[in-house]
């Protein structure tokens, strides 16, 4: 017959399987998040244009 408990092959293989799932899972959505903010950073710079103002995106200079 069959042996009920998994073979610790298949177990370690599981495991890694979910660990690989997780970190792809956690990429994937920190770079939706990432891609959220720079589509709303540009919408804003877009609208600041838009609207005809010139110091939309101010250029910092240190102070001499």
């Amino acid at each position: 017959m069959s042996n009920p408990q998994p073979d610790d092959d298949e177990e370690g293989d599981r495991t890694a399987t979910n660990i690989f799932l997780v970190v792809g899972f956690v990429i994937l959505v920190g770079g939706g998040i990432w891609l959220a903010n720079a589509m709303i950073d540009a919408r804003k710079a877009d609208e600041c244009l838009s609207s005809g103002r010139r110091n939309c995106t101010p250029i910092e200079v240190p102070a001499r």
